[in-house]
């Protein structure tokens, strides 16, 4: 008989209550403070009887550049001879209407709606709603705590001012150097595609053209960016063809230093030799490096790697450089990490990102990255995630959101596969899910009670924000269980003999590599990579086998594409990154992780340029598990990054404490 999962104790139905009841309290805050009535008499002085009118008579905007580098934006309502402030005037409307604050009750006002807007001694202007929606969209930040004075904005912000530029409806007074920085700002997305560079062996698509001439448009106007082509699109080609353009025309006269995983080294290296063999490349990598810091100056292009960063920085910080180039650039997600410090100190005339997942859990890993590239532009970390992260992933605030959105458009260029390369076979998604039977689901019960306990105990001590890591090992446990249950090392595991979603694969891989198949099959549990190799040897099946302890990567690599096994065993780490692996057509993800952008790395092994056949991804799943409550928050964490990256609409992500009450949930 199969046994029944027990139900929650009463402590941890207690603990599911009061997660609900925090993540309730906080969005009847949030929604108190929106309400909140003004007072009939502020310190504007309205007054309590109607009041007087005032008719328009014209709009003006004042820019002045500080030394600082940013803007001071003053805009003004003419009206009964005076110079009314306007930012004052809409930062009270703000704190009057709370439609203004929410993007799907801003669209519903009708543009020829009259809003009234209360100036000092109870005087009254009435203006058009479609005169100060756009003023409240792309300025809304500035508005925060604002009374009096002028807003200040990022000169990299300038394109937020082209509705300034109308002569028809404003008279600006102002730089024209202003007008130009919003020029190249607005200009960066619509560059056409360019030629390229006369030593490069490689014919590049019609989007590699584009982002050529992207590369070189930011280069030209002294901007830095993100080139975030989805992975498998060839970054790494069109960065070598932006350094060739650049050392033809006489520009590279410094080296470029590029910073990237220890696993892409031979990739870059090979794709130099092979598509602009003009470049000088020097790697430092190795115990024989330090003989050649010296002789960085003699070289077009530098490879070093992001652990080797933090050792080598004073070395590296004795030259200056033409271009410094962050590949893979979401490894630097953390700000306070010695490689992201030690980067920043190192001087370049031009900065560069490369990635195919810039936002990968949350915001903070988007403002890292820009604080790398344009220093102060978002704001200090702190700063940020009280103005853009709370509202966004904690309320959902979408104005915030499309707001961001368009702040950061300029500096990145992003392109999907489905879009771009469309010569590429299409890839499908499959889960099969299997449910647990026997002493494997009894486990499962067992882990996922205690682990409830646990990590109740440990939130009514700390708190939610200090319990991370207790959490991530309860949840870990659970997920061992559903991989096998040997992964758990203890007493009671060793009796049992279920393993369901080991029985699914060994079902599926004979039929596979009958029909000719060529599989990636990627884990995060090495051990669990043993497991399967052990299955794999009982049943002859031949396998290569690529984990972090693997040395020589390139050997089983190149077995692979050469066929001489139809397996190929990776641990998810491992293989995440510096793969090009198009000899396969079937990817297996035998446990997955709540970063949908790590396995998308990893099916993008087989999924990219070159690949000739069609791609099937295999998601195994234990039904009713953590497991399936893990594909949900992929879908939270994808929607962010789309709603944020590209002009969709995806609604803002939301992720609280009952997200972290589902994981725990029974079978």
């Amino acid at each position: 008989m199969v046994a029944a999962a027990p139900e929650p104790s009463p402590g941890v139905l207690s603990w599911i209550n009061d997660l609900r009841g925090l993540s309730q309290a906080v969005e009847n805050k949030s929604a108190a403070a929106r309400r909140e009535e003004p007072p009939k008499a502020d310190a504007a002085g309205i007054g309590e009887h109607d009041p007087e009118t005032l008719a328009i008579e014209g709009w003006e905007a004042h820019v002045r550049e500080t030394g600082s580098g940013e803007l001071d934006l003053d805009m003004r309502v003419l009206a009964a001879g005076e110079r009314l402030p306007l930012a004052a005037l809409l930062a009270d409307l703000l704190r009057r209407e709370a439609r203004w604050l929410d993007a799907l009750s801003l669209a519903d006002i009708a543009d020829d709606e009259e809003i009234p807007l209360f100036a000092a001694h109870n005087r009254c202007l009435r203006v058009p709603a479609r005169r100060i929606k756009p003023l409240i969209r792309l300025l809304i930040d500035l508005f925060e705590g604002h009374r009096y004075g002028p807003l200040r904005l990022s000169r990299l912000d300038a394109e937020r001012l082209d509705f300034l530029h109308d002569p028809c409806r404003w008279q600006f007074h102002g730089p024209e150097s202003v007008r130009q920085m919003a020029a190249r700002l607005r200009n960066a997305q619509g560059v056409r595609p360019i030629g390229p560079p006369r030593g490069l062996r490689l014919e590049l698509r019609d989007y590699q053209r584009l982002g050529l001439a992207w590369l070189q448009y930011l280069r030209q106007h002294g901007l830095s960016g993100i080139l975030a082509d989805d992975m498998g699109l060839g970054k790494t080609a069109q960065t070598l063809a932006h350094l060739l353009c650049e050392k033809e025309a006489g520009r590279l006269i410094q080296p470029a230093l590029v910073v990237l995983p220890t696993s892409l080294i031979f990739n870059w290296k090979n794709e130099a030799a092979r598509y602009a063999p003009d470049l000088r490349v020097l790697s430092l990598h190795g115990q024989g490096r330090q003989t050649s810091f010296a002789h960085i100056p003699d070289y077009d292009v530098v490879l070093t790697t992001y652990p080797l960063l933090w050792r080598d920085g004073e070395k590296l910080r004795a030259h200056r450089y033409y271009m410094l180039i962050l590949d893979e650039a979401q490894v630097i997600k953390n700000a306070r990490s010695k490689g992201a410090k030690e980067i920043r100190r190192i001087s370049a005339a031009h900065r560069l990102c490369l990635t195919g997942t810039p936002l990968e859990n949350h915001l903070g890993e988007l403002w890292t990255q820009f604080d790398f590239l344009l220093p102060g532009f978002l704001g200090d970390l702190k700063s940020f995630t009280r103005a853009w992260r709370n509202p966004i992933e904690k309320h959902g605030d979408t104005l915030r959101r499309d707001l961001l959105a368009r702040r950061i458009r300029p500096f990145i260029l992003r392109r999907k596969k489905d879009e771009v390369a469309t010569e590429l076979p299409p890839k499908t998604t499959i889960v099969r899910s299997v449910e647990l039977v026997g002493g494997q689901r009894d486990l499962y019960a067992a882990v996922r009670a205690a682990m409830d306990e646990r990590v109740r105990a440990e939130i009514a001590r700390h708190g939610l924000p200090q319990s991370q890591m207790v959490i991530l090992d309860a949840l870990l446990k659970l997920r061992q269980v559903c991989c096998d249950p040997r992964l758990v090392k203890s007493a009671a595991t060793r009796k049992i003999r279920e393993s369901a979603k080991l029985d699914l694969l060994m079902d599926m891989l004979p039929e596979m590599v009958a029909e000719g198949r060529r599989i990636l099959l990627f884990s995060q549990f090495t051990a669990m990579l043993d497991l399967i190799q052990s299955e794999l040897d009982d049943a002859r099946l031949r396998y290569l086998r690529l984990t972090g302890e693997t040395r020589d990567r390139e050997t089983p690599i190149q077995a692979f594409q050469a066929k001489a096994a139809p397996i190929f065993l990776i641990s998810l780490k491992a293989g995440g990154l510096g793969l090009n692996l198009t000899a396969a057509d079937t990817i297996i993800h035998y446990d997955p992780w709540w970063n949908p952008a790590v396995e998308n790395q990893a099916a993008d092994r087989a999924h990219r340029l070159g690949q000739d056949r069609p791609v099937f991804v295999y998601k195994l799943i234990v039904a009713g598990s953590i497991e399936e409550k893990i594909l949900a928050l992929q879908e939270k964490k994808s929607s962010l990054a789309a709603s944020i990256l590209s002009e969709g609409q995806a609604q803002a992500t939301r992720f609280g404490p009952e997200d972290l009450a589902a994981l725990f949930a029974p079978l």
